[in-house]
């Protein structure tokens, strides 16, 4: 071979081999750029993790502050498993709104429930009377039914002159308050303290000797024994509550004749040293606002014409007037009565019944008063001195259920027909000798006036 076939083979040789480690350079680049480019997905992948976690993070933040509104409307991005749809924002405003509202409601009406129990704990509730000493008589099924329907209470007016005393003493005026509890009609009805009927054991004298002899519960059994009633509870009060109640309401106003107002003084001033309170003398008659002082002299005044049914009357007039009054008084004036007059009072009513009585007091009709015996005669009985003689007993009960209970035709208990006969023997007054006070109730005399009116 000559050299210069020699030097071309080596020339190729030499750019073979070059070309073969260029090609080993570029596959070595190439496999070094999938490295690196399989470490960047690598990376890429790690960030992507990352980034799932934070978003997986700031998910959980959200639900724990403020709920994140996806694109379809719903809170959250967890599915509901319920189906129920959730509540928007204003919807639970709303639902707080109302929760807010019931409690205050309910603290309200308990501040409310509270200050009348406080109110109520003034008075001195005695605790109920026991039944087996009240001396109810045997009625028959009818007339138990027909006394279920009405709250009978018995009123005590104490005249013990000791302010707050209420365990004896005659009880200078005795009242039957009974309200029907359907209609909610208050009838009235003055039992003559000095009427002659059994007052306990078989004692017959004037009766409002029975409080004094043992108290109220004597004088309660008195009231059913006497009249066939059913009455279990009571209400005791004294000069001062009347006297501080009538002041309170600015007073009453009361046609006074010339003649009571004279009588009046005597009353006024001996009601001045019981009661620590000052006043005036009436000048003269015609309507005046008396205040609680002479309101209550007024209602003792007895030596006029009617004698102690006229007292009586008087009254019930006053009552009557403080009723009306009473009924249009401001909350206020309410309240200073309950914190004056409470602890001027005895009763054997518990909280829970004094305050549903007084729920219906704005429904309350005082719609008439009368005084018992309807029918009657007066008469000096020995030493027991000037009484009123029922006429006879029997009769007046039976006039009583109809005035009170509408019950017409009533006819009495047995007790009532041997008590009636016991009066009878003693006085030997009967139904012909009785006469009914004019300026009291009478069903004939208010049939009378009815058609005399019409006349006109």
């Amino acid at each position: 071979m000559s050299r210069e076939e020699e030097r071309r083979t080596t020339a190729r040789s030499s750019s073979a081999s070059r070309s073969a480690s260029a090609n080993r350079g570029q596959g070595n680049r190439g496999q070094a750029s999938r490295s690196q480019a399989s470490r960047g997905q690598s990376a890429g992948s790690r960030s992507q993790t990352t980034g799932n976690r934070g978003q997986a993070s700031t998910g959980r933040t959200a639900q724990q502050g403020r709920p994140v509104r996806s694109s379809d409307g719903m809170n959250g991005s967890r599915p509901n498993p319920s189906g129920k749809k959730r509540m928007t924002k204003k919807q639970r405003r709303k639902r707080k709104r109302r929760i807010l509202i019931a409690e205050i409601v309910v603290v309200v009406v308990l501040l409310i429930v509270l200050f009348f129990w406080l109110k109520l704990a003034k008075i001195n509730q005695t605790g109920k009377l026991d039944e087996d000493k009240l001396s109810i008589n045997d009625l028959d099924d009818a007339t138990k039914d027909l006394l279920d329907g009405y709250t009978n209470i018995a009123l005590f007016g104490l005249d013990n002159r000791s302010n707050g005393n209420y365990g004896g003493g005659n009880s200078d005026s005795i009242m039957i308050a009974s309200i029907n509890n359907d209609t909610k009609e208050v009838k009235l009805v003055s039992v003559y303290r000095d009427t002659y009927l059994n007052v306990y054991d078989d004692s017959f004298k004037k009766c409002n000797a029975a409080y004094a002899k043992g108290g109220v519960e004597s004088a309660v059994a008195m009231l059913n024994q006497n009249l066939d009633l059913n009455i279990k509870d009571y209400v005791a009060v004294d000069f001062n509550a009347m006297v501080e109640v009538i002041d309170l309401l600015g007073g009453v106003d009361i046609e006074v004749t010339e003649e009571e107002a004279g009588y009046m003084k005597v009353y006024i001033d001996e009601m001045q040293g019981v009661t620590g309170k000052s006043s005036s003398y009436v000048q003269g008659g015609g309507v005046c606002t008396l205040d609680g002082i002479q309101a209550t002299a007024y209602c003792r005044v007895r030596y006029t014409k009617g004698d102690d049914f006229k007292r009586a009357e008087r009254q019930r007039i006053v009552l009557n007037a403080m009723f009306d009054k009473a009924k249009h008084a401001k909350l206020t004036t309410l309240n200073k009565i309950v914190d004056a007059v409470f602890d001027d009072i005895d009763t054997s009513l518990t909280s829970k019944e004094i305050l549903g009585l007084a729920a219906f007091v704005t429904q309350y009709d005082l719609s008439s008063t009368s005084g018992f015996p309807f029918s009657q005669c007066t008469m000096t009985l020995g030493k027991k001195g000037s009484i009123v003689v029922p006429t006879t007993l029997e009769t007046n009960v039976s006039l009583l259920h109809s005035y009170l209970f509408g019950e017409n035709n009533y006819v009495p208990s047995s007790t009532i027909e041997e008590l009636s006969k016991k009066i009878i023997n003693d006085t030997g007054k009967t139904e012909s000798d009785g006469n009914t006070f004019s300026a009291d109730y009478s069903p004939d005399a208010e049939e009378d006036t009815q058609s005399s009116e019409t006349s006109k």
